[in-house]
């Protein structure tokens, strides 16, 4: 089994042909959250979204009980903030969305990105990033599929969609779109890598 397939892929596909809000079960998400929250990540962390914007707007979010209601916290770009909270998954709590019009297109999406980013790395931070990265999903996959797993190939590094970014490696210059992805083996041979702008998500380059 890939590591791909559990840090990209979907918590739970989401059909409908009404606006009505979506309700998904909290409980899903709390056995993600409590696999990090009980490991050793220092650096990184599982982000929730809603991709593909462009068909599948969230206009707002709440998560619910039978006697509570909380309003979400949706960024711009659709990542989805939820609390690690055990009452909350013995409550039966709800992940309540609402989407501007049919809900076809829509999914949730889980990816294992780092907390923080910043302009300049030295081989050192980027190697731990990527263990830590290994780690985590290699805890995801469970017995005995963990023995099965393939590390990962490397880290991406993403930036503003339609962007053009200078990297430095060792002082050399290129100009990037989008992404840069760093293999395992580009890693062990360079030093420093640099950035004209920090990047938005650093996540781990998985491959098929």
């Amino acid at each position: 089994m890939k590591k791909g397939l559990l840090f990209s892929c979907l918590l739970v596909a989401v059909t409908s042909v009404q606006a009505a809000p979506i309700s998904l079960p909290y409980q899903g998400f709390y056995q993600r959250l409590k696999q990090v929250n009980q490991g050793n990540y220092p650096l990184i962390e599982i982000a929730f979204s809603v991709p593909n914007k462009s068909r599948c707007l969230i206009k707002s979010g709440t998560l619910t009980t039978e006697n509570e209601s909380f309003p979400l916290t949706i960024t711009e770009d659709q990542r989805i903030f939820l609390p690690y909270d055990a009452r909350l998954k013995s409550d039966r709590a709800l992940v309540n969305l609402d989407i501007e019009g049919s809900a076809d297109n829509c999914s949730i999406s889980m990816q294992v990105r780092a907390k923080n980013t910043k302009q300049s790395y030295n081989q050192k931070e980027v190697q731990e990033l990527q263990a830590e990265m290994n780690t985590m999903l290699s805890d995801m996959q469970g017995f005995p599929m963990r023995y099965f797993s393939q590390d990962i190939a490397g880290v991406n590094f993403e930036f503003k969609p339609g962007s053009k970014i200078s990297v430095y490696i060792d002082g050399k210059e290129q100009i990037v779109s989008d992404k840069l992805r760093l293999s395992s083996k580009q890693i062990e041979e360079l030093s420093v890598i640099e950035f004209d702008t920090k990047p938005l998500v650093i996540s781990p380059w998985t491959k098929g």
